[in-house]
């Protein structure tokens, strides 16, 4: 998978998704627990030359959701499902 490069607040952040990432954090995910783990999948696919950017960005409240779903809008994109009888 490519690198999937964004600009959160003016500053670049580059993220390296992989599906065992990207299945830990579904399989993380609750209904009342959904900010820890968009935190810890960011950090686990963050690239090491925006790690440190990333700390100071996720530190504002929502960051950490709006930036997941961008991510994985690019890096699992919905399928076109149509049911058929």
């Amino acid at each position: 998978m490519e690198k999937i490069k964004l600009v959160v607040a003016g500053t670049e952040l580059v993220f390296e998704p992989n599906q065992t990432a990207y299945n830990k954090f579904i399989n993380e995910m609750s209904m009342d627990n959904k900010v820890a783990p968009a935190t810890n999948y960011l950090n686990r696919i963050v690239a090491s030359e925006s790690k440190e950017a990333l700390v100071g960005i996720i530190s504002r409240p929502g960051a950490a959701l709006q930036i997941v779903g961008k991510v994985n809008e690019i890096y699992a994109p919905e399928l076109e499902i149509e049911v058929k009888n």
